[in-house]
C-alpha cells in the first residue's frame, strides 16, 4: 500500500473497503459538519452504509473510474479526497473532498487534491479537472483557488439540501495551466 506524506503528522492513502469501521467512526465525528456540502449518498449513518460507500468507489476504481483516498492525521482518519468522476476517454475528472472540523486549517485538503491533480495530469494524461461546490461554501471555493482553478460558472439552484436549492459553482483547471503546488 502506498502512503503519501502531506505533513509530518498527516498522510494520504487509499480508502478501501477494509477501512469500513474506521470510515464509519470518522463519519460519526464529521457527519453533521460535512452533510450540507457533500452528496447525500456519501454521508452514511452506519457501518453497512460506510462499507457500501467504500465498495461503490472500489468498484468504480476497478473500472478505471472514481477513486477514494483518506487523510490520516496522527493515525486517525480525519477526511479525504476523491475523484468523484474520472474519465480517460474524455480526458477529464472531477475532484472533491471532505474533512472533519479537527483537521481544518492545516492545508491538508489542498495538498491532497494537489497530489490527485498532479497524478491525473502527469501520470494519466488527463486534460481537464473540475471542482464542484455550493456557492456559499467559502472554504471549498478557497481550495479551488489555491489549486489554480478558474471559476467557469454557476449552475443556479442546482444543489438541493433539506428542501432548499442552492447555487453550485463549477471550477476547472486544464493540464497546460497546472503547476504542482510549491513550484
Amino acid at each position: 500500500m502506498f502512503s503519501l506524506p502531506l505533513r509530518d503528522d498527516a498522510r494520504l492513502g487509499p480508502l478501501e473497503v477494509w477501512h469500513a469501521e474506521e470510515f464509519a467512526d470518522h463519519l460519526d465525528r464529521a457527519r453533521e459538519h460535512i452533510r450540507p456540502w457533500v452528496g447525500s449518498g456519501f454521508v452514511t449513518g452506519d457501518l453497512d452504509g460506510a462499507r457500501a460507500t467504500l465498495r461503490r468507489y472500489a468498484e468504480r476504481q476497478a473500472g478505471d473510474g472514481a477513486r477514494l483516498y483518506g487523510i490520516w492525521r496522527d493515525g486517525v482518519l480525519v477526511g479525504g479526497v476523491m475523484f468523484t468522476d474520472f474519465n480517460t476517454a474524455f480526458g477529464s475528472c472531477e475532484v472533491g473532498c471532505w474533512l472533519e472540523p479537527s483537521a481544518e486549517g492545516r492545508g491538508l485538503v489542498t495538498r491532497a487534491c494537489g497530489a490527485l491533480l498532479d497524478w491525473a495530469f502527469t501520470s494519466r494524461g488527463l486534460h481537464r479537472a473540475e471542482w464542484h461546490c455550493r456557492a456559499d461554501n467559502d472554504r471549498s471555493s478557497a481550495v479551488a483557488k489555491r489549486l489554480g482553478m478558474t471559476l467557469e460558472g454557476v449552475r443556479r439552484e442546482a444543489w438541493p439540501y433539506e428542501g432548499v436549492r442552492y447555487d453550485k459553482q463549477i471550477w476547472a483547471i486544464l493540464a497546460p495551466e497546472w503547476r504542482p503546488l510549491g513550484e
